[in-house]
């Protein structure tokens, strides 16, 4: 099937759909847009450029929303919003809204990915998150499944029951065969998590403990292919930061 889908009607052949597609799926013939055959990454170019609203997608549901700039948050404002986050590790017992985890899930779902793959799943632990963090604990109180270089360094912290999620209510494991796309998409949600008042912390250890318990990888049932590529443990914060902390200087060169 086609996913671009051309409405001769409202195209007025401006070609800004072809000009802005990355695969050279699209191109004008007699004052009209036709795609070619294969070869589109459904990637929405041209139904987001289209002045005339006359291409759609196949498959897809569309917002029918109009596009902000990031021109619309003041720049300064925003660098400084992404200065002073802290990673947390101390939570409230608050839980977070249904209406805040969708609002994380879809700035995840927005985030780029390579080639438009779409290729990242979010799993909530919820129910099994009591269960998913008793298994890493059992490990890791063992530590005979910690790679040697981790055994010295794991053997440093007191172990607690609530080690690896800090009694937050809500943890997402993002996964994906990419650990860029998912990074990506991490990011992506952090952003709108703290936006939303929470905070937000990126649990390595979990992430360590999913490739090293069969257990556990059986537990959160991941996609086929995927590896868990960040944790994200998430709460409202029961601490406050005062300022911003000083950062190495920068390593940039011009080339």
């Amino acid at each position: 099937m086609n996913p671009i889908l051309v409405n001769e009607e409202k195209c007025v052949g401006c070609e800004l759909c072809v000009k802005d597609c990355p695969s050279s799926y699209l191109y004008i013939e007699n004052g009209k847009a036709h795609t070619n055959t294969g070869g589109c990454l459904e990637c929405g170019h041209c139904y987001a450029i289209c002045p005339q609203g006359a291409i759609t997608m196949t498959g897809y549901d569309f917002p029918e929303e109009a596009s902000v700039p990031m021109t619309e948050i003041p720049s300064d404002t925003l660098l400084s919003a992404m200065k002073s986050r802290r990673t947390v590790r101390q939570f409230t017992d608050q839980a977070v809204e249904e209406e805040k985890i969708q609002k994380i899930l879809e700035a995840g779902r927005y985030s780029p990915t390579g080639g438009n793959s779409q290729n990242v799943s979010y799993t909530i632990l919820g129910s099994r998150q009591n269960e998913a963090e008793a298994i890493c604990v059992d490990l890791f109180r063992k530590g005979t499944s910690l790679p040697r270089r981790f055994k010295a360094f794991a053997e440093r912290f007191n172990i607690t029951d609530n080690f690896f999620f800090k009694g937050a209510p809500l943890v997402i494991l993002v996964s994906s065969r990419s650990s860029v796309d998912a990074g990506l998409a991490s990011s992506y949600m952090e952003i709108m998590a703290e936006s939303l008042g929470l905070g937000v912390l990126y649990s390595g250890f979990f992430v360590m403990c999913s490739r090293l318990s069969r257990k556990l990888r059986k537990l959160i049932g991941l996609p086929r292919g995927h590896k868990v590529v960040t944790c994200m443990v998430i709460g409202y914060p029961a601490v406050k930061y005062q300022r911003i902390v000083p950062r190495k200087p920068l390593k940039s060169k011009t080339l």
